[in-house]
């Protein structure tokens, strides 16, 4: 029996946001106003498909943006979180749900050789086109109005656990360690012995405060964190109980 471990990514294991650091390869490392100006809300991916499609006709390639993406900071701790899933890898099955794209987390987890410490990555994917322009697609289509429209984490937790109980595996319980507003909606999904471990700070850590002030019903437990150091000294209280 396992534990099984849900990370974000941006904000989460690096020390930022992938798709606002890649604008550091535009032409004086800034967007022009009416690209900007383009998001809508709720269709974030289709904007950053238009950034793609602005820095690949600005003759930004993909060796410039691998190592732009790659001097991203981890986030404090999590270098040593990482190290310590990989040594207790008989304890912990361990998954990224993220709104970034298949092409910039491949290329962290291959360039500090994390690879193997995740089962699976679920996030929307990416792919450089004929021209060298990097595209991206929504991860699926959902019907979860909370959600932005490329990428509900709850409909994908939901199904990973599914699938996972028809190979036979069973958790004793979910951690799911995220910073962010659209890990809200998975969180909601967490039984009476799972963990909501948000970063200290950060949205879903003042989000689940809130709700826990307005005595909103939550049967999971919330324990905050700055650094991955923190989340590893729950896990071995998880592991030791």
């Amino acid at each position: 029996m396992k534990i099984l471990l849900v990370f974000d990514f941006d904000n989460t294991i690096i020390d930022d946001n992938s798709d606002t650091w890649i604008v550091r390869c535009a032409p004086e490392k800034k967007l022009p106003v009416e690209l900007k100006d383009s998001y809508k809300k709720g269709f974030w991916t289709e904007f950053m498909g238009r950034v793609f499609k602005y820095l690949g006709d600005e003759g930004v390639r993909e060796d410039e943006m691998k190592r732009t993406v790659t001097s991203m900071p981890f986030t404090a701790g999590m270098v040593e979180l990482l190290n310590f899933i990989r040594k207790n890898k008989d304890k912990f099955d361990c998954i990224i749900i993220s709104d970034s794209n298949s092409v910039f987390i491949d290329w962290v987890l291959e360039a500090t050789n994390f690879h193997d410490v995740f089962d699976k990555v679920f996030t929307n994917p990416a792919a450089f086109d004929g021209s060298g322009h990097l595209t991206v697609e929504n991860y699926h289509a959902h019907s979860c109005n909370r959600c932005p429209k490329n990428l509900c984490k709850n409909v994908v937790l939901v199904e990973f656990i599914d699938k996972q109980l028809q190979q036979g595996v069973n958790y004793t319980q979910i951690v799911y360690i995220g910073d962010g507003g659209n890990d809200l909606c998975p969180v909601t999904f967490l039984k009476k012995n799972d963990v909501a471990m948000p970063r200290r700070g950060y949205t879903l850590q003042k989000t689940l405060s809130r709700m826990s002030q307005n005595l909103e019903p939550m049967e999971y437990c919330v324990v905050a964190w700055s650094s991955g150091v923190e989340v590893i000294s729950h896990l071995q209280f998880l592991i030791n109980k």
